[in-house]
C-alpha cells in the first residue's frame, strides 16, 4: 500500500476514534450545580376559609402558617441554562390545642411536584412554590455574643 492509501487509513481511524470520544462526552449525563438560595417561597391553604396565601421564609427561620411553624433548613434551584428544579428540605410542626408542638413533616419538598411531600393537615396545606436570593421581608435578626 502506498502513503496516500496509509495516511486515508489512519484519518479515517482518527476520525472514528474522535466521533466515538464525542458520543461518549454527549452521552455522559452533565450534572448541573445545585444553587443554595436563602429564601424559600411557600404557598399555604386555609382549608376552612379556602384563602391561599403565599409567604416568603429565610432558610433556618420558622414562619407560623395558621397552627403550623414551617421551618426550612435549605433551599436549593438550578441556574438559568437548566431545567429548573425547586427543592427545599422542610421541618413544620404543629401547634396543638394543648399548646404543644408536635413535628408532623421532616423531608425534601418538590415545587415541580407540591403533591409528592406536601405536608396534610385538616386544616391546613403547605407546599413549596421556589428559592429566590432576596425578600421584601426583611431577614431576621441575629443575635450575636458582646
Amino acid at each position: 500500500m502506498d502513503l496516500a492509501g496509509r495516511l486515508t487509513i489512519a484519518s479515517r481511524r482518527a476520525c472514528a476514534l474522535a466521533a466515538l470520544g464525542v458520543a461518549a462526552l454527549a452521552a455522559a449525563p452533565a450534572e448541573a450545580a445545585r444553587i443554595a438560595n436563602p429564601v424559600a417561597v411557600f404557598s399555604g391553604l386555609d382549608k376552612i376559609t379556602g384563602r391561599i396565601t403565599s409567604f416568603d421564609v429565610y432558610v433556618g427561620e420558622t414562619v407560623q402558617f395558621g397552627a403550623l411553624q414551617v421551618t426550612p433548613r435549605v433551599c436549593y434551584n438550578r441556574d438559568d441554562t437548566e431545567a429548573q428544579k425547586v427543592d427545599s428540605f422542610v421541618e413544620v410542626d404543629e401547634i396543638t390545642l394543648d399548646r404543644k408542638i408536635r413535628r408532623i413533616f421532616t423531608g425534601w419538598m418538590f415545587a415541580e411536584s407540591p403533591g409528592l411531600n406536601a405536608v396534610e393537615h385538616p386544616v391546613y396545606d403547605v407546599w413549596l412554590v421556589e428559592c429566590k436570593t432576596k425578600s421584601d421581608v426583611p431577614p431576621p435578626e441575629t443575635t450575636s455574643a458582646q
